[in-house]
């Protein structure tokens, strides 16, 4: 099975309007730009967006709020981005925020075929609100449903032909764990090398989760908070 597309473009040829899908990042830290852009110009609506965060402005899933693109997101933190508050105080985006811990959980469970667990995060809060509540031990545990999505589209920093991944420091947050979650799983790359050039030690996604991948190009590599020294 080949596994190697030439671009995002046709990487992401099949992706529909209404589609879920789980973007991976953390941050502006290991964020699939080649896809995003590519599902920009593509003009695909009604998304449902899982993602740690909605990207800023003019960056990330900021660029898909931008067209109108998404239709919901659920996500963790959405602090820095003006146009994802102005749809979403307007009422034209609908936004499920989930803890950051359970929301990794969740994704990691669905990629585990596990469709639910409980966890005491959120109990007390509007997290827990129309959930089911269990008490374990004298604690109540609200019940979290797992997530999986029709596509999982995640960035690496190296990667084999056989779709074997390898993230380097924080952007092994989300994507590695969305990567076994996607019904199919899109992989972006800044290093596309041949079988046996990884080693196996090295590898945190294996090839198995992995049915598209590709080399991508012109990453910004944007810094969150620039901090400077004179």
């Amino acid at each position: 099975m080949n596994k190697v597309f030439d671009n995002a473009e046709k990487a992401i040829f099949d992706i529909p309007d209404n589609a879920t899908l789980m973007l991976g990042g953390f941050g502006l830290c290991g964020i699939p730009e080649n896809c995003i852009t590519a599902l920009v110009k593509k003009g695909i609506s009604g998304l449902t967006c899982i993602s740690n965060n909605a990207g800023v402005d003019d960056f990330g899933i900021g660029l898909m709020l931008q067209q109108r693109q998404v239709k919901k997101m659920i996500s963790s933190y959405v602090g820095e981005n003006a146009e994802f508050e102005r749809q979403l105080l307007s009422g034209e985006l609908e936004v499920e925020l989930t803890p950051q811990g359970t929301l990794a959980e969740k994704i990691r469970a669905g990629g585990a075929g596990i469709p639910a667990f409980y966890t005491a995060t959120g109990y007390g809060t509007e997290v827990a609100e129309e959930k089911e509540i269990r008490k374990f031990d004298g604690r109540n545990y609200v019940l979290e449903k797992a997530l999986t999505a029709d596509f999982a589209i995640v960035k690496a920093w190296k990667g084999d032909t056989h779709g074997n991944l390898v993230f380097k420091g924080t952007a092994r947050n989300f994507n590695p764990m969305m990567a076994t979650a996607g019904k199919i799983t899109i992989a972006e790359v800044e290093e596309l090398l041949e079988p046996g050039e990884l080693q196996p030690n090295e590898i945190h996604t294996a090839g198995i989760f992995v049915q598209r991948i590709i080399k991508g190009i012109n990453y910004e590599k944007r810094i969150e908070q620039r901090t400077v020294s004179v």
